[in-house]
């Protein structure tokens, strides 16, 4: 009985070890899915993690002196080198990747450490890159006005705009002022050669030849000295600093040799275009030097001038704004003249006293003419010495600000300046000129200022903007030894 009881115990035990087997086979199989999942799910995350950092990394190789000089963030795809590629910055994302990936300088790691994932990178492109001169340097212009945006009012601007008003509605920059007096200079001329030497009646009984003389004869000899001469103290003391530009971002882009981005961005439309403008601006004259605010690293001295006249020497640059400046404020003063009854009535009288000495009553109306406008001349060159020097004159001038008698015009006594006064400062006309030129000119040229003066830094003799990336795309791929593949696309930006 004992022996078939001994019989009946041992299904027992078998049915035990077989239920006992049956659960850890289930729970084997539930733990190895999970260390799967585990081993999956974190290899994604660490790829996704080396990515970003990869990146991160890369967006921290921005170019120093772009920085330093322009508070603008690119990276220059040349790295110092003579080739600007997308390849550069590949290899370098491809460094990262790979750093973050390996395990070899951690301590004793072929002893004490396993790696659990077996990450590596298999692939790293660059599939969309944005260049500061993309759009024909819209995007330059974007990135400017991000960099002043949060410190400069808008309160400027509608003082700006209430100037360009004022300069639009009177046509303060045709220019017609001075093409009508070298017109009255021509036909005065004429009755000058014509009538020298004539006899006139001094009295009954006396005859004596008379000398006709054109009253702004002494204005025009100084004019014949040059204008730049009239305004500054020292004509020496002006930068003479030239430029090449047939290297520069400019001429590249006129001759079709820029490297473009293949990011799409869209420029502010509408009322903002305004107001980006001006931003622009006052970000250029922020950072770029000018007349009276030289900076002395710089390719130019004369920076703001050459981004309104476009000419490569300083000295080029500098008479360009001045007589666009001379130009500017005759006209304005001339109006003033015209509609200034007493000092119209002073021109008549010397106009016809010159006359009348002559007996050439018909010369009066050209000769009122010819001294208005040689006196709103004469009055030009003081406001241009004053901008200079660092004064003030307003835009459009009442009795209170004018300055010259009009036998000082006449004579040429151009000698005296002031640095005081009420109005408009020389950066204030240089806001107008820029707002009247062509906003694509004015950002080609900052380009080449910009490129110019990185190129005169250590290490940048090659620099180029169009090999600038101010944002990137990247797709990586990174495998896993388990079988595990991950394809990662981002985009960063420094916006």
């Amino acid at each position: 009985m004992r022996g078939v009881e001994g019989l009946r115990e041992k299904p027992r035990n078998a049915y035990l070890t077989i239920t006992l087997a049956l659960c850890l086979a289930v729970i084997l199989s539930l733990f190895l899915t999970l260390i799967d999942g585990v081993r999956r799910n974190g290899a994604r995350l660490e790829a996704e993690c080396v990515t970003d950092i990869g990146l991160q990394s890369i967006m921290a190789e921005y170019h120093r002196e772009l920085m330093k000089q322009y508070n603008l963030f690119a990276i220059d795809s040349s790295y110092g080198t003579a080739t600007c590629a997308k390849a550069n910055t590949e290899a370098h994302l491809l460094r990262y990747l790979s750093g973050n990936l390996n395990y070899d300088d951690i301590f004793l790691s072929d002893y004490l450490y396993r790696d659990f994932l077996g990450l590596a990178v298999e692939c790293a492109e660059l599939t969309g890159v944005s260049v500061l001169t993309d759009y024909g340097g819209a995007a330059f212009r974007a990135d400017a006005v991000e960099a002043v945006k949060a410190d400069v009012g808008l309160g400027l601007l509608q003082e700006l705009q209430g100037w360009m008003q004022k300069v639009e509605i009177n046509g303060l920059e045709d220019g017609k002022e001075e093409a009508r007096k070298q017109e009255l200079d021509g036909e005065i001329g004429e009755w000058v050669e014509k009538y020298d030497g004539q006899m006139v009646e001094v009295n009954e009984d006396q005859w004596e030849r008379a000398e006709v003389r054109n009253p702004t004869d002494g204005l025009e000899a100084k004019k014949r000295m040059g204008l730049l001469r009239l305004v500054l103290e020292d004509e020496a003391s002006v930068s003479p600093n030239i430029i090449h530009t047939g290297s520069l971002v400019q001429e590249r882009m006129r001759q079709g040799q820029i490297n473009r981005g293949n990011m799409a961005w869209e420029e502010a439309e509408g009322a903002g275009q305004m107001a980006e403008r001006f931003l622009f601006q006052e970000y250029l004259l922020r950072y770029m030097g000018r007349y009276g605010r030289e900076h002395e690293e710089d390719a130019l001295r004369y920076q703001i001038e050459y981004l309104i006249t476009g000419k490569e020497s300083d000295l080029e640059n500098l008479k360009g704004v001045v007589n666009r400046l001379c130009i500017l404020r005759e006209g304005a003063n001339a109006m003033y003249l015209m509609s200034n009854e007493r000092k119209r009535a002073e021109i008549r009288l010397v106009a016809a006293a010159a006359c009348t000495v002559i007996a050439l009553p018909a010369l009066t109306p050209l000769l009122e003419s010819a001294i208005l406008l040689a006196w709103a001349y004469a009055e030009s060159v003081y406001d241009v010495k004053s901008l200079l020097a660092g004064g003030k004159v307003p835009l459009l001038k009442d009795d209170g600000s004018w300055h010259y008698s009009l036998s000082a015009a006449l004579n040429g006594s151009l000698r005296d300046e002031t640095t005081g006064g009420e109005g408009l400062g020389y950066e204030d006309y240089l806001r107008i000129f820029m707002m009247l030129t062509d906003a694509d000119k004015i950002t080609a040229r900052a380009m080449d200022m910009v490129e110019a003066d990185i190129r005169r830094t250590p290490g940048n003799a090659a620099f180029r903007l169009d090999g600038c990336f101010r944002a990137i795309e990247a797709h990586v791929r990174i495998g896993s030894t388990h079988g595990y593949q991950y394809d990662i696309t981002r985009q960063k930006s420094y916006r």
